[in-house]
């Protein structure tokens, strides 16, 4: 099927959905972005993804060029345009384009892009048997520099660790935080479960908030499961019962190695596999 790609309030094929060479965000990656999931035709906390969109937005004092209300009513638009009952969006917000230089002030024309398509992160086999994870030399960027809680264009910080995970045989990488703790994976959060107790790290140890992370959370409270955000090292994955990782794309997808070391009995566990069947329960009632 010939997908419509939306920008700016219209509908493109494919080979014709195109911006500037000129526009910062393909320049200097400036702007901002959300991924999001498509189940039963439904995007999946819609809402929430267009609050952290504002948020990145504003941080980076990027104005989005219409109403919260309104990019609602384009994104279930375009889902529609392209007759998806389950799929991702990729909703991108760039600077525009502008001359050539650093001055965001010189762009007046951000571009507002929609892409809703079929996704697989990771073969099925990994979903049943777990992944195998490395942790990276690359630290996630310091905080006081660019937060992590912006989602923005610019990923060459997760893409070089990636890189490092793939040239590794893994296709995920753990990234610590400049303090030495765990922080995320390239691109999912991560969480442990140790002695019935889950745990992933706070908010301040230098990750995105996820929103599939934080469903995971309130899954696990509905459910009785303790539940605490604390920093980790990598000593508490080592020795952790089990491991496994959050968002959109990947949905909750079990670690069961990192380093070379078994992570618990090297299969995905009791906590992990009953939050994943509460999770996919849970995207197919909203």
């Amino acid at each position: 099927m010939n997908r419509k790609i939306y920008i700016n309030g219209q509908f493109y094929d494919r080979e014709n959905a195109k911006i500037s060479v000129f526009d910062h965000g393909l320049l200097y990656g400036d702007g901002v972005f959300e991924g999001m999931r498509i189940y039963s035709g439904t995007v999946f906390r819609l809402q929430q993804h267009l609050e952290r969109l504002w948020e990145s937005a504003r941080a980076i004092a990027l104005t989005i060029p219409m109403t919260i209300e309104q990019l609602t009513k384009d994104v279930n638009a375009t889902v529609a345009e392209n007759g998806l009952t389950d799929g991702y969006i990729r909703l991108i917000v760039t600077r525009g384009a502008g001359p050539l230089g650093l001055d965001p002030f010189r762009c007046v024309d951000p571009q507002v892009i929609i892409i809703a398509d079929k996704i697989a992160l990771y073969p099925e086999s990994h979903y049943t048997e777990g992944l195998k994870l490395v942790t990276a030399s690359t630290i996630r960027n310091h905080p006081a520099a660019l937060s992590p809680r912006i989602k923005s264009l610019n990923y060459l910080n997760n893409i070089m660790a990636k890189i490092e995970g793939l040239n590794a045989g893994c296709i995920e990488a753990v990234m610590l935080n400049h303090k030495g703790e765990v922080a995320e994976c390239t691109g999912d959060n991560i969480f442990l479960v140790k002695n019935g107790v889950l745990t992933t790290p706070p908010i301040d140890a230098g990750i995105l908030e996820g929103i599939t992370r934080n469903a995971v959370l309130e899954l696990a409270v509905a459910a009785g499961i303790e539940t605490r955000e604390t920093p980790m090292t990598r000593h508490d994955i080592y020795i952790a019962d089990e491991c496994f990782l959050t968002g959109s794309a990947a949905e909750v997808i079990p670690a069961v190695q990192i380093d070379n070391r078994i992570i618990g009995d090297g299969k995905p566990g009791p906590v992990t596999l009953r939050l994943n069947e509460a999770f996919r329960k849970l995207v197919h009632q909203s």
